[in-house]
């Protein structure tokens, strides 16, 4: 059956089960804020390295929005906007995304995206139509300020970059689990307040850097652990192979390994959080755009704890 027809045929179906129900206020635990008093080290002046990395740079070189630090040789030349960014608001593609496309909690994996679903999301994002259930995130405002500023050509450019780049393995590990550190949000993601103490992770997700100093440091070869809930993944796996009774499977549009089908995006190994606020942006209203109206009705029914389920499962595959 073509994509497009059997993503018709899904949400129809979906609709006809049920009234659609609105969506309750946004999880603050998948939309990290950072605090205003957060603060910056000081450049000193000194390089840094990372394991395996092919060059150094100062805190100064690796906070430039403008050239992402460039770490590892294992990824082609960065071309464009990718590789160097445009002042005052077109930040390199490759700084947030970082240069293998792997991206981070904040933002979407697009290594290996198609190259026409890339391009249509930076049209709903230039449009207005992509916007975030919580209004003012930075990462959010930078995409839409980027999407703004970049000519067609460069973004048929770091579209065509990002699709031909291979998938990287182990960026995620799953991890369930009653208790976590307490964390703090630093660059919209969490890391360990530095306390030692543990809390209950409850209903929700946390999502922290493996190697916190690395990370820091925007290398894209140190990714991260994701802390779930207890049975999560098993509660996950029954939801998107069946439905469960509250949505379809999720392979009838995504492909039989998750990993996508013409333009309909991959789901297999990618943030957690990312994920959940995809599916809550999408029952909220807050995304629209491309293929949007036949998302609505697949993840109308899902409660929040459906959610978190759905991410562990999915961020437990291999991309």
């Amino acid at each position: 059956m073509h994509n497009s027809r059997a993503l018709l045929l899904v949400a129809t179906a979906i609709a006809a089960t049920g009234i659609l129900v609105s969506a309750a206020d946004p999880p603050s635990w998948a939309y990290p804020r950072v605090p205003p008093e957060t603060r910056v080290d000081p450049d000193d002046g000194k390089p840094r390295a990372v394991p395996g990395g092919a060059r150094m740079y100062t805190l100064t070189q690796i906070r430039d929005f403008f050239s992402p630090p460039d770490w590892h040789d294992d990824h082609p030349p960065m071309p464009g906007i990718v590789g160097k960014g445009r002042p005052p608001k077109l930040y390199a593609c490759g700084y947030c995304h970082l240069p293998n496309g792997v991206g981070k909690p904040e933002n979407a994996r697009v290594a290996g995206l198609p190259f026409a679903y890339i391009k249509q999301q930076v049209a709903d994002f230039k449009s207005g139509a992509r916007k975030g259930s919580v209004p003012g995130l930075l990462p959010h405002v930078w995409m839409v300020e980027a999407s703004q500023e970049a000519s067609d050509a460069e973004v048929d450019e770091a579209a065509k970059y990002f699709a031909a780049l291979p998938q990287p393995k182990g960026w995620y590990k799953v991890v369930e689990t009653e208790t976590v550190p307490k964390t703090r949000v630093a660059g919209w993601i969490l890391i360990p307040d530095g306390s030692g103490q543990m809390e209950p992770l409850g209903q929700r997700i946390v999502e922290t850097a493996a190697d916190l100093a690395r990370t820091g440091l925007r290398d894209f070869h140190s990714g991260y652990v994701t802390y779930v809930p207890m049975g999560s993944v098993k509660k996950g796996e029954a939801l998107v192979t069946s439905g469960g009774g509250r949505t379809m499977q999720c392979s009838v549009c995504h492909g039989p390994d998750l990993k996508g089908i013409e333009n309909v995006p991959r789901i297999a190994g990618v943030s957690a959080i990312y994920t959940v606020r995809q599916l809550f942006d999408f029952q909220s209203g807050a995304r629209n755009g491309s293929a949007a109206a036949l998302m609505k009705p697949v993840v109308a029914k899902l409660s929040e704890a459906d959610m978190v389920s759905i991410a562990a499962y999915l961020t437990s595959l291999e991309p």
